[in-house]
């Protein structure tokens, strides 16, 4: 015989106990401040051409998201196949567009799905380690970095009085590539400095024939 209960039962009303309060406020606690961490690395050791406040956001949402996926999953066996189900449909189209931004990513992916496992002391020593890393090989300065110079001359005379010069002034220069028009010659050419200084390219701009003259570094930044 059906009884009043029997109507109202629900399989879905018999999950809402299934994680308690505190180990889903204590997830989260700890995702909002390993994601806050993971922001906070990721703007130290920013090295691009502009730097997006947005992404940093989302790397904090991302922990959090992650591990409140991983906390559904862990307490349903079967609301963990069906959500391999649906994330195996979803597409991303958003481009990456620093090598990093993926390490990133995966750290906050990672650090989201250790503490829903309640691996609390491995996602917090993990990211420290991870963290400490990062703000060490990436922000080291290096004098040895490729940059690219641009030179633009009225002909062979200036080109090669100009090539003297950056041979006498640089670590390394090598051409990568000429152009060659009427009246005008165009070079690229790669050279590792000296040191940290840039000057010469200003005393490069003023030599006799030479009509223009850029510094670019290999991550897209106009150094003179």
């Amino acid at each position: 015989m059906t009884t009043f209960q029997d109507i109202f039962k629900s399989s879905f009303l018999e999950n809402v106990a299934s994680v308690s309060l505190l180990d889903m406020s204590l997830a989260l606690i700890l995702a909002f401040g390993l994601g806050l961490f993971i922001f906070l690395v990721y703007k130290k050791t920013f090295t691009g051409v502009m730097y997006s406040s947005g992404f940093g956001v989302t790397l904090v949402a991302l922990t959090m998201i992650t591990t409140m996926v991983i906390l559904a999953v862990t307490s349903n066996v079967v609301l963990s196949l069906g959500m391999v189900g649906a994330l195996s449909i979803v597409r991303f189209r958003t481009a990456i567009k620093e090598p990093l931004d993926i390490a990133f990513l995966f750290w906050s992916i990672a650090v989201g799905i250790v503490l829903a496992a309640g691996l609390i002391p491995l996602a917090v020593f993990g990211s420290v380690v991870i963290g400490v890393m990062l703000l060490i090989f990436v922000n080291r300065k290096s004098r040895c970095d490729p940059y690219i110079a641009v030179l633009q001359c009225d002909g062979q005379e200036s080109e090669s009085r100009a090539a003297d010069f950056l041979r006498q002034n640089t670590r390394r220069c090598v051409v990568k590539s000429k152009t060659v028009q009427k009246d005008a010659v165009e070079l690229n050419l790669e050279i590792r400095l000296k040191d940290e200084s840039t000057a010469f390219i200003n005393a490069l701009a003023d030599l006799p024939g030479v009509r223009s003259a850029v510094l670019v570094s290999y991550n897209g930044d106009y150094m003179g």
